[in-house]
């Protein structure tokens, strides 16, 4: 009709059909469903799929020298710690003094609370090499010292917290005064055998094994202290302050005195005389030092 407007037919699309309208195909839906999409390796138009990571790195042959290097330069490294380890830490003079066994700790525990009825207190060589502990009980060890400081620390703290004053600090400073006496000791000895001019084959390593077998009569006197109070601490470690004494004299003098024999020195003379007052004064103040380390910890 001439008064309506007309009407045009605009024509409906079809799924899947283009937009008549539309001047040109939009792809961005078909490239987004296609990002997830995995290619297969060596179609048309895709690269190939590459190795992994790993792979491409070891078949690289400037990783490989690289590889090689850095290894060799790790066992060269090795090589270079093993020959001069021993200079600050004698690992293999450490070996010696923990090789002992059941049998022998047993012994040396007995000679250390008994040491009256022993007779020989010669060490053993053989072949100018001093024989294992574990074959002699005079040979000095590390396993106990180490052991009795350990367990020393231990019923330190019982005791502490038997009377209500444990504190973490309190325990570590027991364990740093007992340390940093025996470090004082060992320092001092050193210093009185180089005054005194001491030819003697007395380590370090051996005094500090001497040193630390007064930690078994310290446990042995706070136990006793724990069980039947001030009465059993004072007997118990009364009898065990006198056996470190005759036990340091005896050993000792074999190290110290008898040195100054071979030498041909005289019995009576100056510097003999002042190697068996160093003798007697290591000797005393082991009992000194065992008092003062476990007195406040029985009350």
């Amino acid at each position: 009709m001439p008064g309506l407007a007309s009407k045009r037919r605009i024509p409906v699309s079809q799924p899947g059909m283009a937009d008549p309208h539309q001047l040109f195909d939009d792809t961005s839906s078909a490239q987004s469903r296609g990002y997830g999409a995995q290619r297969a390796p060596g179609g048309l138009g895709y690269p190939a799929a590459s190795a992994t990571p790993q792979a491409a790195f070891l078949a690289d042959p400037v990783s490989n020298m690289a590889m090689a290097y850095g290894s060799s330069l790790a066992a060269q490294g090795k090589e270079l710690v093993d020959k001069n380890i021993d200079r600050f830490i004698p690992v293999t003079k450490l070996k010696y003094y923990f090789a002992v066994d059941t049998m022998y700790v047993g012994r040396k525990l007995g000679l250390l609370f008994f040491p009256y009825l022993h007779q020989d207190w010669e060490v053993q060589y053989q072949q100018d090499t001093p024989v294992a502990p574990r074959f002699d009980v005079n040979a000095p060890d590390l396993y106990i010292p180490a052991m009795a400081f350990i367990t020393y620390v231990l019923v330190a703290g019982l005791a502490l917290g038997t009377q209500d004053r444990f504190s973490p600090d309190l325990l570590g400073l027991q364990a740093s005064s007992a340390l940093a006496w025996l470090t004082l000791e060992v320092v001092a000895i050193l210093l009185s055998l180089y005054l005194v001019t001491v030819n003697t084959d007395l380590t370090t390593i051996d005094l500090v094994a001497f040193l630390g077998y007064k930690y078994v009569g310290m446990i042995g006197g706070v136990l006793m202290g724990l069980l039947f109070g001030k009465i059993g601490y004072y007997l118990v470690l009364g009898w065990c302050c006198v056996a470190i004494f005759v036990f340091m004299i005896r050993t000792l003098r074999l190290k110290i005195l008898a040195e100054a024999a071979a030498e041909g020195v005289p019995v009576r003379g100056a510097r003999n005389q002042l190697r068996m007052y160093l003798t007697m004064a290591v000797a005393a103040a082991q009992p000194l030092l065992m008092y003062w380390l476990t007195f406040h910890l029985v009350r």
